[in-house]
């Protein structure tokens, strides 16, 4: 996500409940801090589609090298942006980090009036108007997508800087879905400048997409 600071939270704690986006079966992607390392993506054919079985997110070794990295396709390196504290595994609610781990792309997002449907293996939903996401860990819908209004801090999905106009939804902290460790962890489009995130993966629009077209629900996505 990008950094945008939270509206205040209303209402009472509630028990988290099930999210209205449905998670359906996963299984293989990699980020790394020692440096790029030059190594070719392994893909596995399905169908008529290539999708990839493992791919290397590698943190730069110097200057800010914790708020941007390095994700290996094609055989080449892509610059991607991190979160603005880096990579941490013990992630909590608006800390800014990119969380340590493995996961999996459950959907990608987009919006329809900007940009064509993505080419992936992934469900592509299309981004409405009114759709958001729940920051709140004192609200049940926390970690979920959400319509507007709704009383409790969320990020809005339809923006007009053109962020969200790609937007893969990771499962981090989905199943279960825990309070304070985390919501809205994507990857998205970045800004002109690589600038750090809220704690999301963040490309150039063209890089999204070519990683987009090697990606289904079978794809994992390790963060170290």
């Amino acid at each position: 996500m990008p950094y945008v600071p939270s509206r205040q939270a209303k209402g009472i704690r509630q028990a988290l409940r099930p999210c209205e986006t449905k998670v359906l079966p996963l299984r293989d992607v990699i980020v790394n801090g020692n440096g790029v390392k030059k190594k070719t993506l392994r893909t596995e054919t399905h169908g008529k589609s290539r999708f990839a079985s493992r791919l290397r997110v590698v943190l730069r070794p110097a200057g800010q090298a914790r708020q941007h990295g390095w994700l290996i396709l094609d055989g080449r390196a892509v610059p991607v942006a991190l979160g603005r504290a880096g990579i941490r595994a013990d992630k909590r609610e608006g800390d800014g980090a990119t969380p340590r781990g493995i996961w999996h792309a459950r959907e990608v997002r987009y919006r329809a009036d900007r940009v064509p449907r993505p080419i992936t293996g992934l469900p592509a939903l299309r981004t409405r108007r009114g759709d958001g996401w729940c920051d709140d860990p004192r609200d049940g819908r926390y970690n979920c997508l959400v319509r507007l209004p709704v009383g409790a801090s969320h990020e809005e999905m339809w923006r007009e800087d053109g962020l969200y106009d790609l937007v893969v939804v990771l499962d981090y902290n989905s199943c279960p879905r825990r309070a304070w460790r985390g919501s809205a962890v994507f990857m998205h489009i970045a800004r002109g400048a690589f600038e750090p995130t809220a704690g999301c993966v963040a490309f150039r629009p063209a890089d999204l997409r070519r990683l987009l077209a090697r990606l289904n629900q079978a794809t994992v996505i390790e963060i170290i």
